[in-house]
């Protein structure tokens, strides 16, 4: 995904634009791996409570999850081992975050466990156990948008594929681990150039035949405002994008006091 395939030529609108890979290309090592790999290392032994979680009902999940990690990337956990250490295990093995997705009876698609790493300011704890709906509840009209589309979406997922989406936002920090604890300084109409980050996530999700669950990968990649702005066909794209936001929008993303400054940025 180029940096100006982010952005439809279209005003700012929730959409479900997904694209088809191989499941063990999008999980395979990416370059830095091993700075990204010893950062993630790090977080699941001195705070694996925070950035790692397990139900009960992601267990049969999380063991064709691994499985299917050794025959893509040669994953090995460690032997013997509980479901929780395979658990941080897979998370140091990976350097993109996953969870673990399943459709219950009563029709909710559930999240059971998973590592994230490097979250985009939230929570694992703060949404586990519940169903998409409520994990998307913070983002205005999200739900009421696309999310019978989204859940008709995941629950036809088809296996031995990986459906690809590229999510961003706009960030006053590089770093991978914008967990909310971290409190990490926010954009605002002060920032440079230099100071301003495109925060693209960039996600995948498999469905898996054994356990009925749903893999949900996410890779963060950090890009420099500078970056965008040399590609004149990305910085209209994220001008147009930024001044068609709802205000609702802007301020869930931190950028209420900030687009107007990154759109003067942008353009001059």
């Amino acid at each position: 995904m180029t940096l100006a395939g982010l952005f439809p030529d279209s005003d700012y609108r929730f959409q479900l634009r997904f694209e088809r890979s191989e499941p063990a290309d999008f999980f395979a090592p990416k370059p830095g791996l091993e700075a990204v790999l010893a950062e993630r290392q790090r977080a699941l032994c001195d705070e694996p409570e925070i950035y790692a979680a397990l139900l009960p009902p992601g267990e049969a999940i999380l063991d064709e999850i691994a499985a299917l990690a050794g025959r893509w990337n040669g994953f090995v956990p460690p032997n013997p081992a509980t479901s929780w250490e395979k658990c941080l295990a897979l998370g140091g093995f990976w350097d993109a975050d996953y969870l673990l997705l399943k459709a219950e009876g009563d029709g909710k698609i559930r999240l059971y466990g998973g590592c994230l790493c490097f979250p985009s300011s939230w929570r694992l704890s703060d949404k586990l156990g519940q169903p998409i709906e409520f994990i998307h509840g913070p983002v205005p009209g999200l739900n009421a948008n696309i999310g019978a589309a989204i859940h008709k979406f995941l629950a036809n997922l088809k296996p031995g594929v990986a459906s690809l989406r590229h999510n961003w936002g706009l960030s006053r920090s590089p770093e991978l681990n914008h967990h909310p604890d971290r409190a990490l300084p926010h954009l605002d109409a002060s920032v440079s150039l230099s100071e301003v980050w495109l925060r693209v996530e960039h996600q995948a999700l498999v469905a898996l035949p054994g356990s009925n669950g749903i893999l949900f990968g996410i890779r963060v990649v950090n890009h420099p405002l500078a970056e965008v702005k040399a590609d004149p066909v990305a910085a209209v794209g994220l001008c147009r994008a930024l001044e068609t936001m709802s205000e609702e929008m802007a301020r869930y993303k931190n950028l209420a006091t900030a687009r107007g400054r990154i759109i003067q940025l942008l353009r001059a």
